[in-house]
Parts: structure tokens; C-alpha cells; sequence
């Protein structure tokens, strides 16, 4: 062993006694190759492999440090929103017609209301077929107001950009108990060599139709290439502009972007939709509360397993941070807040998996945060516990299967023989990269595995995660 590894492993030695634990075995040569490729010492690579049974661990290596688990977090949200609200729980959006339905000619002579409970669901599609709904009841036009009542939650204030200061990312939108498709946009940017212009339009009808110049070159990095700009415009939405241009070598290109302006958006997306329903109003879009009396009729979100597996499969924060608010907000914790969401989730882990009061720290619960902690060994004691629960085959089927889908999907075959034979949660921050969860043997073992990396250049590091996956799956 060359002098420079005998190193990394004797400071991963002393850091882990530093923790008042000693790796139970030396890491596997690939998973040391691996450190070396990617010039990473040991001492940032916290390792657990153990039976999915439970049992003594295979392999812990500094299994006890704590980590950011970055995205790993969702695990814990997953797991408690399953055993707690059941696979089969839905989101109900009540609606009221308050007011009378002139029948004959489609009025409704009063306000449409729509109240939010948390549903991350309500997607462009989905808020079509709604207001489809409300149509189908006889109104087509609406002689008041939209009034949205978004009241369930009241989550801190935070800029979208506080975080990464990227406001433009869907992943840093804030949760709101009525949200509707993610207060984001998809842009579909269309080439066209004739014309030397893209085309570029949104899914949502908001912003215009845009255009910006093709340019000679290879297609590297398509959305470098493009750089979004709102312009000011005073008691107006700000419109967006993008500036840059396209390599005209690019084919057709997808952009999720949010929106400059969060807090207008659900009354212009609903306005939009609505017109594109050939319906009319003559009122406002306003927030207000709802009434008391029953609903006319409740929306129902895709059961919970189906959105649990969106949440894990694609790491969406926002739905994550949508999930933890309602689980305090079905516990009475109402309006809920992020801190009530935090308390709700630290009480039940503690309670479910004997964990010490400040062992842990989650602050949300999507695992955006630069302040979580978590080892190791204690998201395989989690794994572990996930496994032997009633709801395992929704929890398991959640995760990205290796080199198929999700966060996985990207060159199966760095994943070797253990392609489609394991369901992994990925996690990934500026300083962490790290995959969690079940991992089938060649020889019919499935075991519970946690690989995480914490350092400056922990991204180069993927190549360690693969390796330590492929050595559990003995491929």
C-alpha cells in the first residue's frame, strides 16, 4: 500500500475513535481506487453495509460521524408520511360555488373558492381538469371572484434565492399550501435553422412567445448557453427575457425555471387556464377564507404512494417540504409551520427508532440544508426498520432503481452487475454526495446500504458511491 493511502486510512482510523467508534473492517479495494481516482481521502467516506433483516453490520466505516445527508433527509419524511397517513391517503382540495348557478345560462352568481390543503400534485394538467370540473356543474362564467384560500399553511418567510441564491431553480420555490404546478414554468426551446432564431414558449401560456439567435458551435451546454432576465416593470409582473444564444448543433431543449413573481402566480395561472377553458369572470383573483359551509366538491390527489414515489424517484424538494407541512397539519398543527413540521418529525424518529434528543438534527424535510445531520449507521437503522414495516414495498419501490430511472437513470454502466438490482436514494449538495437503501447480492442477500461524502470536492466522488453500490451488490 502506497505511504499517501496508509495515511487517508490512519486519519479515517483516528476521526472514527474520535467518535467513540472503530470501522469494523478496512474498505473494500475498489471503494479505496476509487477514493484514490477522485483524490479524495477516506477520512470523508462514511460507509454501512448490514443485512436488510437487521443484524450486525457487514461494514461500518466511520459509520457513526455525522453527515449531511443533503437529499437522504426525504427518507425519513417518506417513511413517517406512509406509516403514518397510509399508502392509500389522498390530498382533498375543497371547492365551493358560492353563490347560485344560473343553469340556463352558465352563471355562477357568486365567487369560485378554491381552499389549499398542501397537495403537491396540482400540476398544469391537473388544475385543468378542476376547473373542468367547476364546468361540468354548469358554469362557464363566473359573475364574482376567484378567491384562493392558501391559509392551511404559514411557513417562514424565505426568499427563493436564500439558499443557493438560485431563484430561477423549481427546487427552491417555497411550499405554499395551495400550490399549483410548482409555481414554475417548462420553456420548449425549438431550433429553427431557416429562420436562425429558437423559439421558445412555456407550458404554462404565461410568458410570451421569446426568441433568441442561434450561433455555430457544438451543443455542450445548452442551458449555459441561455441566461434568464426579468425585466422591472412597476405594479407588473416581471416579464422574462433571456439573453445569450442557442448553438445551433442543439436539438429541441426542455428548461424548468420558476417564477419571477411566487406570489402572483396561482391568480395568473388560474386566469390563464380558465380562458383557455373559454371561460369568462367579471370579478377578481383575490385571497380570502373560505366558507365554512361543505364544499361543493373536494379534488382528490393521486394516492400518496404514487406522490412518495414521485418525491424519491426525482429528489423533488418542494413536494418533500409540501409532505412534512401536512403531516403537522393532519397532526392539528394548524396552520402549519415549518418549525411545527420540524418538532412532528424529530418526535416520531425519536420515538419510532429510539434515537437520543440531539443525536440528529433534520430542519426541514427535504434535507435543502447546510445545518442536517444524520450518520450512517443511523439511516441504516431507519432502512432497516423501513423494511421490516407494513408499507416496505411502497417505501422500496420509491427509490431510483440503479442505471433505470430517476436520479439513477444517467450511464447505467457504471453500475456494472448491480444495474436493476438496486433501489437507491441519491443526495447531492455543493459539498455531499451520497446513495441510501436496499441493495440485491448475486447471490440473493439484500442488504441495507449508506455510502455518504462530505468534503469540498465531494462531487468528484461519485465514482466511490458507484463502487461501494457494485461491492454490495458483488458485481
Amino acid at each position: 500500500m502506497k505511504r499517501r493511502d496508509t495515511l487517508s486510512l490512519a486519519l479515517a482510523w483516528a476521526s472514527a475513535s474520535a467518535w467513540g467508534q472503530v470501522p469494523s473492517a478496512v474498505l473494500p479495494d475498489a471503494v479505496q481506487q476509487a477514493l484514490r481516482q477522485a483524490q479524495l481521502p477516506a477520512s470523508a467516506l462514511a460507509l454501512w453495509c448490514a443485512p436488510v433483516q437487521g443484524g450486525e453490520p457487514r461494514l461500518a466505516w466511520r459509520a457513526q460521524a455525522p453527515h449531511n445527508p443533503a437529499s437522504l433527509a426525504k427518507l425519513a419524511t417518506t417513511w413517517m408520511a406512509l406509516t403514518q397517513l397510509g399508502p392509500g391517503w389522498r390530498w382533498r382540495t375543497p371547492v365551493w360555488l358560492d353563490g347560485r348557478v344560473d343553469a340556463a345560462r352558465g352563471v355562477l352568481k357568486g365567487d369560485l373558492v378554491i381552499q389549499g390543503r398542501g397537495d403537491p400534485s396540482l400540476v398544469l394538467e391537473r388544475l385543468w381538469l378542476l376547473l373542468r370540473r367547476v364546468q361540468q356543474l354548469g358554469v362557464r362564467e363566473i359573475d364574482g371572484d376567484l378567491v384562493l384560500d392558501s391559509s392551511a399553511f404559514a411557513p417562514e418567510p424565505q426568499s427563493p434565492a436564500d439558499f443557493d441564491g438560485e431563484a430561477w431553480s423549481p427546487g427552491n420555490v417555497q411550499p405554499d399550501a395551495l400550490l399549483l404546478n410548482f409555481k414554475s414554468h417548462t420553456l420548449a426551446i425549438r431550433p429553427d435553422a431557416e429562420a436562425g432564431v429558437a423559439w421558445v414558449r412555456a407550458d404554462t401560456g404565461l410568458p410570451p412567445l421569446l426568441q433568441v439567435p442561434l450561433r455555430p458551435g457544438p451543443c455542450r451546454d445548452p442551458r449555459g448557453a441561455l441566461r434568464a432576465n426579468w425585466v422591472e416593470s412597476p405594479g407588473q409582473p416581471a416579464p422574462l427575457h433571456l439573453a445569450g444564444s442557442l448553438p445551433a448543433a442543439c436539438g429541441p431543449q426542455q428548461w424548468p425555471l420558476a417564477d419571477a413573481d411566487p406570489a402572483t402566480y396561482n391568480a395568473r395561472l388560474l386566469a390563464q387556464v380558465w380562458r383557455e377553458l373559454g371561460g369568462q369572470w367579471r370579478g377578481q383573483v383575490r385571497s380570502g377564507p373560505a366558507p365554512t359551509t361543505p364544499p361543493s366538491f373536494e379534488w382528490s390527489s393521486p394516492a400518496l404512494a404514487e406522490v412518495v414515489r414521485d418525491i424519491n424517484k426525482h429528489s423533488n424538494n418542494l413536494m418533500a417540504e409540501q409532505l412534512a407541512l401536512t403531516l403537522a397539519w393532519e397532526a392539528g398543527d394548524r396552520p402549519a409551520t415549518r418549525a411545527a413540521a420540524r418538532q412532528r418529525l424529530a418526535a416520531w424518529l425519536q420515538a419510532r427508532l429510539g434515537w437520543a434528543e440531539g443525536s440528529f438534527v433534520l430542519d426541514n424535510g427535504s434535507g435543502l440544508s447546510r445545518q442536517a445531520q444524520l450518520s450512517a449507521a443511523q439511516l441504516g437503522q431507519l432502512l432497516q426498520a423501513a423494511w421490516q414495516s407494513p408499507v416496505m414495498p411502497e417505501f422500496a419501490a420509491s427509490l431510483p432503481l440503479a442505471g433505470v430511472d430517476g436520479t439513477l437513470s444517467r450511464d447505467p454502466t457504471r453500475f456494472g452487475g448491480a444495474q436493476a438490482r438496486a433501489h437507491l436514494k441519491t443526495g447531492s449538495l455543493r459539498d455531499v454526495a451520497a446513495v441510501a437503501g436496499y441493495v440485491q447480492a448475486q447471490d440473493g442477500q439484500r442488504w441495507a446500504l449508506v455510502a455518504m461524502l462530505q468534503h469540498p470536492q465531494a462531487r468528484s466522488g461519485r465514482g466511490v458511491l458507484d463502487a461501494a453500490v457494485r461491492w454490495a451488490a458483488g458485481a
